[in-house]
């Protein structure tokens, strides 16, 4: 996905939910429980050689079909996943398999939750999902970059965040290699001359980007344990001493914070681990996948940054899942958040609002390029992108104002409340404005849609004069947006005396394109400045008349 490297580290009410959902074909009437995924790799070729087992519940009655995503071998790059059997319930079943999907038929229709076990064998060279190759020192290995819907390129799965489940690996691969996947390590055995077996096993639900696998010549350290759960960091032997250096901290911070902040942590294990598939930070469940090339040694700011925003992501994501596309900020954009709530607290407020100062610019720019992204769209994966950094930036800012409009104690409240009601499983805008709002005490929907479902920015322009004779301070605000839609959201001034030492912070409503503020104020300002708290995301232009 993603890099995840941008850590600067009313109209829309009557939009419903249901106009704004991905085009994925789901099916509500059949859950997916388990997947258990066999998987045979050699150095000596790069098919692979799998077998999964799903286990599902029918939700209803006579159910005679079961669907999955598995890409098709692609003739002209002989690439591609090759069905040889399959069996329902250990019987063999008819299947087909185009258009990437696999789709399974058995002749005795299904009693409500009834339970099913469905095997498929199946082989062929992944052409994405599963990158075989070479890492930064050339040494050949296996590691996966599902996101957003790439799991399909090698495992037959639901691939869309809707349905989740939990996950077994079993992996053959030559004995020269380390394997870690999701969950806890059940298994590790040489099994002939050249093989060894390797079983990992996640009892925890998620979706299927999130299932994680890597393969090669590692050194592992276990660094510390959080909550009786292990801490491991995972990288190449060569990188051995500059690994185990710049993974020292701050996993348990952060941990710990998060813990305190939202709720308990969801998974077995935290492991960091170095790879070649990803280009930033890749938030796979209980196994996080991070640049090869991050790791120096040096323990950057960069890399510090991308671990506490994967890390965010443990419980963001991951325990907390959109149930569409559309709604893909509730992961990105409340893990940027959540990166700057931990910097804060760490580091001080003023990296905080710097770290918002940052993202505020990189909104005003990108909408400058492109005024079309709003954070809430009709998107899915199966047609283009699900996010830019309007989801991250932008969503990371929608948060922080709420916080600002909430107060601290109210948002954290309501942020509990939302993750414990909706923990490991999945979840809406909708379901998580109606959670805030019991904590806020008021309608949220108006204030939030018009930062979510718009692709516009806030621009003023804006003045202030002092009147002698009637002591007072005249402010002049325009909302000058290219676009006819209005914003209706609180703006504070900082009105500073004569003497430039002291100030009174105002708060005001802008409601219309423009607005005149008369403020009563015996002396002449020496100067008032637009949003002192960096509070507000808007492109503001403020002087004195």
């Amino acid at each position: 996905m993603k890099c995840k490297i941008f850590f600067y580290s009313i109209l829309f009410t009557a939009l419903s939910f249901n106009a704004l959902a991905d085009n994925y074909p789901k099916n509500y009437n059949i859950d997916v429980l388990h997947y258990n995924f066999k998987i045979q790799l050699s150095d000596k070729t790069d098919e692979i050689f799998g077998t999964t087992k799903i286990n599902v519940v029918f939700k209803k009655e006579n159910i005679k079909d079961f669907r999955v995503d598995l890409v098709n071998i692609d003739n002209n790059i002989k690439k591609g996943m090759q069905v040889q059997e399959v069996y329902f319930n250990g019987v063999p079943a008819k299947f087909i398999h185009e258009n990437n999907n696999l789709t399974i038929r058995w002749e005795t229709a299904s009693t409500k939750e009834q339970t099913a076990e469905f095997t498929i064998k199946y082989k062929g060279i992944p052409a994405g999902g599963l990158r075989i190759g070479l890492n930064k020192y050339g040494e050949r290995c296996f590691f996966n970059e599902n996101w957003p819907n790439n799991t399909r390129h090698w495992l037959p799965t639901i691939d869309h965040p809707y349905d989740k489940a939990t996950n077994e690996f079993i992996v053959i691969a030559p004995s020269k290699y380390k394997v870690v996947s999701n969950g806890l390590l059940m298994e590790e055995s040489k099994i002939d001359a050249e093989n060894t077996l390797t079983h990992w096993k996640q009892n925890v639900p998620v979706s299927s980007w999130l299932y994680v696998l890597g393969v090669a010549e590692f050194a592992v350290q276990h660094v510390d344990v959080f909550d009786h759960k292990s801490i491991q960091t995972w990288v190449y032997s060569k990188d051995r001493v500059a690994g185990f250096r710049d993974f020292e901290t701050p996993t348990k911070d952060v941990l710990a914070f998060y813990s305190e902040y939202v709720g308990p942590f969801a998974y077995e294990k935290l492991a960091n681990i170095q790879s070649p598939s990803v280009s930033g930070g890749m938030e796979t469940s209980s196994a996080i996948l991070y640049a090869e090339n991050l790791v120096d040694g040096k323990q950057s700011e960069r890399l510090r940054n991308v671990v506490i925003h994967e890390i965010a992501h443990q419980w963001f994501g991951n325990a907390v899942t959109e149930s569409t596309w559309d709604d893909a900020w509730l992961s990105e954009g409340f893990a940027t958040y959540f990166t700057l709530l931990f910097q804060e607290s760490e580091y001080g407020s003023d990296e905080y609002i710097a770290g918002l100062a940052k993202a505020r610019k990189f909104v005003i720019d990108y909408t400058k390029k492109d005024s079309s992204f709003s954070i809430i769209d009709n998107r899915t994966a199966e047609t283009g992108p699900v996010t830019s950094g309007i989801t991250y930036q932008k969503g990371a800012w929608v948060l922080h104002m709420l916080r600002n409009r909430m107060g601290n104690e109210n948002f954290k409240k309501g942020i509990q409340a939302y993750y414990k009601k909706y923990f490991n499983s999945n979840t809406t805008t909708e379901a998580f404005i109606e959670t805030m709002e019991m904590y806020a005490k008021e309608d949220l929907k108006s204030y939030l849609n018009q930062w979510l479902r718009n692709p516009y920015v806030l621009k003023l322009d804006g003045s202030w004069k002092y009147d002698s004779k009637n002591k007072q301070v005249i402010i002049d605000v325009k909302q000058s947006q290219s676009s006819n839609f209005v914003f209706n959201t609180p703006i504070e001034f900082a009105i500073y005396n004569s003497n430039n030492q002291n100030s009174t912070i105002i708060k005001l409503d802008l409601n219309s394109k423009n607005t005149v503020y008369k403020i009563p104020v015996d002396q002449i300002p020496s100067h008032i400045a637009a949003d002192p708290r960096t509070v507000l995301l808007a492109d503001i232009h403020f002087s004195k008349n």
